[in-house]
């Protein structure tokens, strides 16, 4: 069996993140073929696309979220991401039951003598009218659970309920409040069903996007448990590597492997992106000793292919912070791109 080592997955993870090289390809084609961008900060995204695609236009996202063609949704280990609004309505049933039980498994403690069942039956019509913020709306109906914090009902909410953040949050520039209403009458139409199929066409996406990858890191990056049935129906359908490891490694059979060799350019990502935190073993593109920063909201600089630096935003410049020595080449092509990302953003770099 062919083994894949780390600069070979790193080369395969950087061309299916749309990172070897920036591609000619619209904001919703991307948001599709990532299956969506993690979007917990509303400005995050466009710095993500702005890495991917060719001459990208930030107001391209602002006018998907605007139409209601994207959506700002919790899927993916219960975090928000902006995806396409077909994605919305097929992917959220598949997540529901994840997303209830890590709501749940940290809310319990806060919730005592709270039914969920009856918490969202009682939530849900809160969110079919106007737009509302969680805890304004769970103050409405929080006299039912004497002692239980409407910020908890309302948190409980955003999980037992399909909602979507709507617009000017999410928005190129714009500042706005959490407004939330629900998925469905937001899109005016109704959500899918969370069916084996669903679940093996999900399994396929990430494998298309992020693989060759174990079934740890599909688990790691959907937030799913019981998706062994799901890797054992597609067997058949699949190629089989193994890493350095000797962890099996699965991906679709059109996968792009390119030659590890293969330059890669720098690239700036936003936080949380998922190329980094799309992993059980991130050690294709992050070193251990760095892992740490991933959680935590860092925005990295890619050198080669792999996480070099750290960058952030101070009175109104652009700062590069290496995480190791970086030569003068290195330096240069990251100091061009970080002055490109600054133009973006209206900032000094």
């Amino acid at each position: 069996m062919i083994v894949l080592d780390n600069r070979a997955l790193n080369r395969a993870l950087l061309a299916r993140q749309l990172l070897l090289r920036r591609h000619e390809m619209s904001a919703a084609g991307a948001l599709e073929w990532l299956v969506g961008l993690q979007a917990q900060e509303p400005q995050e995204p466009f710095v993500g696309l702005w890495s991917r695609l060719a001459a990208f236009d930030p107001l391209e996202l602002s006018k998907l979220v605007e139409e209601r063609a994207a959506v700002r949704t919790l899927l993916m280990r219960r975090t928000l991401h902006v995806v396409t609004a077909a994605d919305a309505l097929a992917l959220r049933p598949v997540h529901q039951s994840m997303l209830v039980a890590r709501m749940w498994a940290t809310l319990r403690r806060n919730l005592p003598g709270v039914d969920l069942a009856v918490l969202a039956a009682h939530g849900r019509p809160l969110f079919e009218g106007e737009p509302r913020m969680l805890t304004e709306a769970a103050r409405e109906i929080a006299d039912r659970w004497p002692g239980v914090a409407a910020r908890d009902l309302g948190d409980a909410l955003s999980c037992l309920v399909p909602l979507v953040q709507v617009p000017p949050r999410g928005l190129w520039g714009r500042r706005g409040a959490a407004h939330n209403v629900t998925l469905d009458s937001w899109l005016g139409r109704p959500l899918g069903q969370e069916t084996p199929e669903a679940v093996d066409a999900l399994v396929l996406r990430y494998l298309a996007a992020f693989g060759p990858a174990a079934s740890a890191d599909i688990r790691a990056w959907s937030g799913l448990s019981g998706l062994r049935e799901s890797v054992e129906r597609l067997r058949p359908r699949l190629r089989v590597f193994r890493d350095e490891r000797k962890r099996e490694l699965l991906d679709v059979p059109d996968g792009a492997l390119p030659d590890p060799e293969t330059p890669a350019p720098p690239r700036f990502l936003p936080a949380f992106d998922n190329a980094v935190l799309g992993f059980d073993d991130r050690s294709r593109i992050i070193d251990q000793e760095h892992r740490g920063l991933s959680v935590k909201g860092a925005r990295f600089v890619l050198v080669d292919g792999r996480v070099a630096a750290t960058w952030t935003v101070a009175d109104g410049r652009l700062q590069v912070d290496p995480l190791r020595p970086l030569t003068p080449r290195e330096r240069d092509e990251v100091a061009a791109e970080a002055a490109a990302l600054a133009g973006l953003l209206g900032l000094s770099s």
